[in-house]
């Protein structure tokens, strides 16, 4: 199977973040081209400079809720400068069919399949960012002409690419006072605008030419100043003489010359990613981490809280867009904007690729001391690795090291670096000084020589890893258990892989994550090993039948765990969690049984940990104690149910004496139930609901209606009687609350 790891983010997704001023029209229009006119599948093409909207405007249309009405599937897509038609293809492909998969097969004829799943449907793709005419001459066999009434959507910046594929719709600058909106937004966010700088403001916005991307910037700078008439009249005048291009570039380099020096390396390091890339953030904070990038390095107890405030600041200056939320709001995926990139690759490339990293302190977030001038970094880059490979990997023939730095530099192997295949991956590591990041997800390292003969040996030298994400068959602790500096550790693998004595020798561990994951539960009286340092671990599966009750002790400080049983007889019966007090610290629990689990053994004889604020169980019988231990949690703010039964044989679901305090967000997935009841007073600040696959469920509450702070129900492959009931509690919530209150999303696919 073809891995495609660094690729398969490239589809985009609808932010909270995006403030969208002025283009209602432009919905509106774009809106009646889409779903009126010719049965025939038609392109739409958006045409307009960098900056100024397409992505958002694009976005804005696909996530309405008349079009998700309207198509019967449904998928939007990056196609950016670069692009692989193959997997452009099966990123559709996933979207309109609802896979999950992030492999394609090596024999299997993508378009082909999506021709098929297509077919006699009525559909929208969304083609953003495409440079050129060659991509959709590539693209557009695979779109069948059904006389069903698709529609195929572009954006781009190229007037020619709009042309030839339709008479194109030419997005508008912003006007005046929608600038001055924009800004507002920004700035000021929900406060009011101070009286004294309202005309300074509106000089600030008109300056920026009513191009969205730069007015967002300069906002992020401007926020930064005084609140005083004669900067903002100064800011304003040196704004005026700029010509758009100019705007834009000018924008961007003050953007990044108003940050502190630890907020340019971490811009820097996510505008090395491929363009129109979607990062993961969970990914990305735990690099920015592992290569010392942000500060409190040495105070590891706020770390990851540093890393998000990093990730915070940025977006809130506009440097990042969000591209998806999390359902407890936080951020999922983040990109920067192809403008901002290309400042990061040319500034990466004019400093010859180095980077000189200070090292920062708990409480100043300045280097800590000022005659200490922080290490000096090289980002390992293709000029590099060419120069390597023919000098036989060694830095002292390479003209682009100066002979004084050769003792002292340090390399950072960017994510970016290890999808090139040309290289002889081995042999550069070696004899690269102090990586601390390595991330080989997507290299079968089986396929290596020199790894498949002794993988111990080849990772041997690699003894300042702090992260090391690996894809091998098999994979033993014993490889890794003398990078003691280690902090994330990441393993797919098609074997499973069983505990050993050596992992707690990696002390500094903070997260773990394992595709493939057996606990063997030891009982080591001899001595206690603890891991005091782990913060989250990855869906491990564990066999209960042999479980010491000690085992979880070892892992105090846990915020985040994922475990999926797979054997459960004979155990002894006690519970996972005996008190609320044992790891209170844990917030992101996910437990999946499987199927035929028994509430006999005892897990739910207790309660869950006291601060859980995310719950999501699979494969268990919904009985009294378990909603019971659920509704103790005093914080919890998300529960996920999946592939849920009831005791006795009677799927009712009674929560009408249970109160949910402070739960926001509710998703049911195949849960076996018909009849669901609930009080007023059950689910008190709920503000989405999800309901997937419940086929047997006959209606939804209807007290749903008054549940003030509910903004969403969404419901997939459920009964028209479920349907019909979710109507009639949006038109009660439209006469009482207001139609722009709660929202109702059906999608058709």
């Amino acid at each position: 199977m073809e891995k495609i790891e660094l690729t398969t983010s490239r589809c985009c997704f609808s932010s909270n973040d995006e403030e969208f001023v002025g283009f209602e029209e432009d919905v509106e229009q774009i809106i009646q081209k889409l779903t009126r006119g010719t049965k025939e599948c038609e392109v739409i093409s958006i045409v307009g400079m960098a900056g100024l909207g397409k992505t958002s405007l694009a976005k804005k249309v696909y996530n309405n809720h008349y079009i998700a009405d309207h198509f019967d599937v449904r998928a939007f897509c990056i196609v950016s400068q670069t692009y692989s038609i193959r997997k452009l293809l099966f990123e559709i492909l996933k979207q309109v069919t609802g896979e999950k998969r992030d492999m394609i097969k090596e024999d299997e004829d993508v378009a082909d399949t999506l021709r098929k799943a297509l077919f006699c449907k009525r559909y929208l793709i969304v083609l953003d960012d495409m440079w050129n005419y060659e991509a959709w001459e590539d693209l557009q066999s695979c779109f069948p002409c059904v006389e069903r009434g698709s529609r195929i959507m572009v954006t781009t910046r190229v007037q020619e690419v709009a042309i030839k594929m339709s008479d194109p719709y030419f997005l508008r600058f912003l006007t005046e006072d929608e600038s001055w909106e924009l800004l507002q937004k920004k700035v000021f966010k929900h406060e009011g605008v101070p009286l004294e700088l309202e005309e300074a403001g509106f000089e600030v916005a008109r300056n920026c030419k009513g191009l969205p991307l730069v007015i967002v910037l300069n906002a992020g700078i401007i926020s930064q100043k005084e609140r005083r008439v004669s900067v903002w009249e100064e800011f304003a005048k040196d704004l005026s003489s700029l010509g758009l291009e100019e705007q834009s570039r000018k924008a961007v380099q003050s953007s990044y010359d108003y940050l502190r020096d630890h907020l340019k390396h971490c811009l820097l390091y996510i505008g090395y990613f491929p363009e129109d890339y979607n990062i993961p953030v969970s990914d990305l904070l735990k690099l920015w981490i592992a290569e010392e990038l942000v500060p409190n390095i040495n105070d590891t107890e706020n770390l990851e809280k540093s890393s998000k405030d990093c990730l915070s600041d940025l977006v809130n200056r506009s440097l990042l867009m969000v591209s998806k939320r999390r359902s407890n709001g936080d951020i999922k995926y983040c990109m920067v904007h192809d403008l901002i990139r290309e400042f990061c690759s040319s500034k990466l490339e004019e400093e010859d690729f180095k980077q000189r990293i200070g090292s920062y302190n708990s409480s100043s977030e300045v280097p800590s001391s000022p005659k200490d001038p922080g290490r000096l970094c090289m980002y390992i880059h293709d000029n590099l690795v060419n120069q390597l490979e023919l000098h036989g990997y060694s830095l002292n023939e390479i003209s682009m090291v100066d002979s004084e730095e050769k003792e002292s530099l340090e390399f950072i192997a960017h994510p970016r670096f290890y999808s090139s295949k040309c290289m002889d991956l081995v042999s550069l590591l070696i004899n690269l000084r102090l990586i601390r990041v390595l991330h080989l997800l997507d290299i079968n390292m089986d396929s290596t020589w020199e790894f498949q003969n002794s993988p111990a040996s080849t990772l041997e030298s690699l003894t300042h890893l702090k992260y090391l994400a690996i894809y091998a068959k098999k994979f033993d602790f014993k490889w890794v258990s003398h990078m003691i500096d280690l902090q994330t550790l990441r393993v797919h693998s098609h074997q499973r892989i069983k505990t050993s004595p050596d992992i707690w020798k990696m002390k500094k561990l903070r997260h773990v994550d394992i595709t493939e994951f057996s606990f063997i539960w030891e009982d080591d009286e001899q001595e206690e090993h603890v891991l005091d340092n782990l913060k989250t671990f990855g869906k491990c599966r564990v066999s209960l039948a042999d479980m010491n009750r000690k085992f979880w002790w070892r892992f105090p400080n846990l915020e985040e765990l994922s475990l999926s049983v797979v054997n459960f007889h004979g155990m002894p019966n006690h519970s996972l969690f005996p008190t609320p007090e044992i790891h209170n610290r844990l917030q992101s629990l996910e437990i999946s049984f499987p199927i035929g689990f028994s509430t006999s053994i005892g897990w739910f004889k207790s309660v869950f940990p006291m601060n859980v604020r995310f719950l999501s169980l699979a494969g268990i019988s919904l009985t009294e104690e378990v909603v019971t231990s659920i509704a103790a949690l005093q914080k919890l703010e998300t529960l996920k149910l999946f592939f849920i039964h009831f005791p006795n044989n009677n799927p009712r679901w009674d929560v009408t004496d249970r109160q949910f305090k402070v739960l926001k967000y509710l998703k049911l997935e195949l849960v076996d139930m018909n009849q669901w009841e609930s009080s007023d007073t059950s689910f008190p600040l709920l503000e989405k609901l999800v309901i997937k696959d419940c086929e047997q469920l006959e209606e939804i509450p209807s007290n749903f209606a008054d549940i003030p702070t509910l903004r969403l129900i969404k419901l997939i492959n459920c009964s028209e009687l479920v349907r019909e009931s979710a109507q009639r509690i949006k038109e009660e919530s439209d006469s009482t609350q207001g139609c722009e209150r709660l929202q109702l999303h059906i999608p058709k696919n």
